[in-house]
Protein backbone atom coordinates (compact mmCIF):
# COMPACT_ATOMS: atom_id res chain seq x y z
CA UNK A 1 0.00 0.00 0.00
CA UNK A 2 2.60 2.35 0.73
CA UNK A 3 3.94 2.07 -2.84
CA UNK A 4 1.00 2.48 -4.45
CA UNK A 5 1.04 5.93 -2.38
CA UNK A 6 4.45 6.65 -3.37
CA UNK A 7 3.48 6.48 -6.80
CA UNK A 8 0.55 8.48 -6.75
CA UNK A 9 2.07 10.84 -4.60
CA UNK A 10 5.15 10.92 -7.08
CA UNK A 11 2.24 11.72 -10.01
CA UNK A 12 0.78 14.65 -8.12
CA UNK A 13 3.88 16.30 -7.61
CA UNK A 14 5.12 15.89 -11.22
CA UNK A 15 1.62 17.17 -12.32
CA UNK A 16 1.89 20.20 -9.81
CA UNK A 17 5.43 21.18 -10.72
CA UNK A 18 4.35 21.22 -14.72
CA UNK A 19 0.94 23.13 -13.44
CA UNK A 20 3.62 25.69 -11.66
CA UNK A 21 5.69 26.48 -15.04
CA UNK A 22 2.70 25.93 -17.65
CA UNK A 23 0.00 28.61 -16.17
CA UNK A 24 0.19 32.64 -17.00
CA UNK A 25 -1.13 33.50 -14.47
CA UNK A 26 1.47 33.87 -11.29
CA UNK A 27 -1.65 33.04 -8.42
CA UNK A 28 -2.34 29.30 -10.69
CA UNK A 29 1.26 28.85 -10.63
CA UNK A 30 1.98 29.71 -7.03
CA UNK A 31 -0.93 27.25 -6.34
CA UNK A 32 0.49 24.77 -8.37
CA UNK A 33 3.65 25.42 -6.00
CA UNK A 34 1.63 24.51 -2.97
CA UNK A 35 0.41 21.17 -4.69
CA UNK A 36 3.97 20.20 -5.17
CA UNK A 37 5.07 21.21 -1.85
CA UNK A 38 2.52 19.10 -0.35
CA UNK A 39 2.66 16.38 -2.32
CA UNK A 40 6.48 16.34 -1.68
CA UNK A 41 5.74 16.44 2.10
CA UNK A 42 3.25 13.31 1.38
CA UNK A 43 6.40 11.82 -0.38
CA UNK A 44 7.88 12.45 3.26
CA UNK A 45 5.31 11.00 5.27
CA UNK A 46 5.41 7.46 3.23
CA UNK A 47 8.94 7.23 3.67
CA UNK A 48 8.16 7.20 7.67
CA UNK A 49 10.45 11.04 7.70
CA UNK A 50 7.77 12.25 9.88
CA UNK A 51 9.44 15.24 10.61
CA UNK A 52 10.81 16.25 7.61
CA UNK A 53 7.08 15.49 6.34
CA UNK A 54 5.82 18.01 8.94
CA UNK A 55 8.54 21.00 8.43
CA UNK A 56 7.91 20.90 4.53
CA UNK A 57 4.27 21.45 5.51
CA UNK A 58 4.93 24.24 7.92
CA UNK A 59 8.20 25.81 6.41
CA UNK A 60 7.35 25.69 2.53
CA UNK A 61 3.75 25.01 1.81
CA UNK A 62 2.85 27.31 4.61
CA UNK A 63 5.41 29.84 5.52
CA UNK A 64 7.08 30.49 2.07
CA UNK A 65 3.96 30.29 -0.35
CA UNK A 66 1.97 32.82 2.50
CA UNK A 67 4.73 35.22 1.59
CA UNK A 68 5.17 34.30 -2.31
CA UNK A 69 0.93 34.80 -2.58
CA UNK A 70 1.41 38.11 -0.33
CA UNK A 71 3.96 39.25 -2.68
CA UNK A 72 2.24 38.65 -5.85
CA UNK A 73 -0.88 40.22 -4.54
CA UNK A 74 0.25 43.26 -3.54
CA UNK A 75 2.36 43.78 -6.94
CA UNK A 76 -0.54 42.67 -8.66
CA UNK A 77 0.49 40.18 -10.64
CA UNK A 78 -2.32 37.45 -10.49
CA UNK A 79 -3.30 39.02 -14.26
CA UNK A 80 -2.15 36.95 -16.80
CA UNK A 81 1.17 37.24 -18.67
CA UNK A 82 0.95 38.79 -22.28
CA UNK A 83 3.15 40.20 -24.71
CA UNK A 84 6.83 40.58 -25.06
CA UNK A 85 9.23 39.75 -21.86
CA UNK A 86 9.13 42.57 -18.85
CA UNK A 87 12.56 42.07 -19.17
CA UNK A 88 15.15 42.68 -22.15
CA UNK A 89 17.35 39.99 -22.98
CA UNK A 90 15.48 37.22 -20.27
CA UNK A 91 15.81 34.08 -22.03
CA UNK A 92 19.18 34.88 -23.36
CA UNK A 93 19.98 35.11 -19.33
CA UNK A 94 17.80 32.28 -18.25
CA UNK A 95 19.50 29.67 -21.17
CA UNK A 96 23.23 30.92 -20.29
CA UNK A 97 22.16 30.57 -15.95
CA UNK A 98 20.09 27.02 -16.69
CA UNK A 99 23.34 26.10 -18.52
CA UNK A 100 25.72 27.20 -15.46
CA UNK A 101 23.53 25.67 -13.55
CA UNK A 102 23.47 22.27 -15.12
CA UNK A 103 27.22 22.19 -15.57
CA UNK A 104 28.04 22.54 -11.96
CA UNK A 105 25.09 19.66 -10.78
CA UNK A 106 26.97 17.74 -13.84
CA UNK A 107 30.27 18.32 -12.23
CA UNK A 108 29.49 17.83 -8.36
CA UNK A 109 27.39 14.54 -9.60
CA UNK A 110 31.13 13.39 -10.22
CA UNK A 111 32.93 14.94 -7.99
CA UNK A 112 30.31 13.82 -4.96
CA UNK A 113 31.97 11.44 -2.09
CA UNK A 114 29.15 10.31 -0.12
CA UNK A 115 30.29 10.82 3.85
CA UNK A 116 28.31 8.09 5.07
CA UNK A 117 26.71 4.74 3.64
CA UNK A 118 23.02 5.09 3.11
CA UNK A 119 22.23 2.36 5.57
CA UNK A 120 24.05 4.02 8.42
CA UNK A 121 22.30 7.39 7.50
CA UNK A 122 18.72 5.49 7.37
CA UNK A 123 19.42 3.77 10.53
CA UNK A 124 20.15 7.28 12.40
CA UNK A 125 16.87 8.63 10.95
CA UNK A 126 14.78 5.72 12.27
CA UNK A 127 14.06 8.22 15.49
CA UNK A 128 12.91 11.24 13.91
CA UNK A 129 15.05 13.26 15.88
CA UNK A 130 15.77 16.82 14.55
CA UNK A 131 19.61 16.53 15.54
CA UNK A 132 20.30 13.25 13.08
CA UNK A 133 18.04 15.03 10.26
CA UNK A 134 19.12 18.09 10.09
CA UNK A 135 23.04 16.29 9.87
CA UNK A 136 21.94 13.95 7.14
CA UNK A 137 20.20 16.84 5.50
CA UNK A 138 23.52 19.01 5.29
CA UNK A 139 25.78 16.06 4.18
CA UNK A 140 24.28 13.43 2.29
CA UNK A 141 21.04 15.37 0.94
CA UNK A 142 22.85 18.92 0.78
CA UNK A 143 22.71 18.98 -3.19
CA UNK A 144 18.86 18.98 -3.70
CA UNK A 145 18.49 20.82 0.16
CA UNK A 146 20.60 23.53 -2.22
CA UNK A 147 18.68 22.94 -5.57
CA UNK A 148 15.59 23.29 -3.47
CA UNK A 149 16.67 26.40 -2.28
CA UNK A 150 18.00 27.91 -5.56
CA UNK A 151 14.71 27.25 -6.80
CA UNK A 152 12.46 29.26 -4.13
CA UNK A 153 15.32 32.13 -5.36
CA UNK A 154 14.68 31.81 -8.43
CA UNK A 155 10.83 31.90 -8.07
CA UNK A 156 11.32 35.11 -6.03
CA UNK A 157 13.41 36.73 -8.57
CA UNK A 158 10.62 35.51 -11.14
CA UNK A 159 7.67 37.11 -9.38
CA UNK A 160 9.43 40.29 -9.41
CA UNK A 161 10.76 40.30 -12.69
CA UNK A 162 7.32 39.23 -14.22
CA UNK A 163 5.26 42.45 -12.21
CA UNK A 164 7.38 45.00 -13.76
CA UNK A 165 4.28 47.55 -14.25
CA UNK A 166 4.55 49.94 -17.37
CA UNK A 167 4.84 53.41 -17.39
CA UNK A 168 0.92 55.23 -16.79
CA UNK A 169 -0.22 56.59 -19.95
CA UNK A 170 -2.37 59.77 -19.53
CA UNK A 171 -6.08 59.21 -20.51
CA UNK A 172 -6.51 61.05 -23.39
CA UNK A 173 -10.28 61.48 -22.11
CA UNK A 174 -9.18 63.14 -19.03
CA UNK A 175 -6.52 65.41 -20.90
CA UNK A 176 -9.30 66.79 -23.11
CA UNK A 177 -11.29 67.79 -19.79
CA UNK A 178 -8.67 69.11 -18.26
CA UNK A 179 -8.37 71.33 -21.64
CA UNK A 180 -12.10 72.48 -21.66
CA UNK A 181 -11.73 72.95 -18.26
CA UNK A 182 -9.00 75.49 -18.54
CA UNK A 183 -10.40 77.24 -21.24
CA UNK A 184 -13.92 77.61 -19.28
CA UNK A 185 -11.79 79.36 -16.68
CA UNK A 186 -9.66 81.69 -19.61
CA UNK A 187 -13.56 82.36 -21.03
CA UNK A 188 -14.57 83.48 -17.37
CA UNK A 189 -11.79 85.86 -16.74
Amino acid sequence: MANVAFLILGALTIVGAIITVSVRNAVHAALGLVGTLLSVAGLYATMNASFLSAVQVIVYAGAIMVLFLFVIMLLDANRPISGRDPLPYITEIAAVGSSLLAGAFVVLAFTYKDPKPLAQAAAQLQNGAPGPVGETLLTRFLLPFEAVSILLLVAVVGSVALVQRPAQQPDPAMEAEGVRARDAREVQA
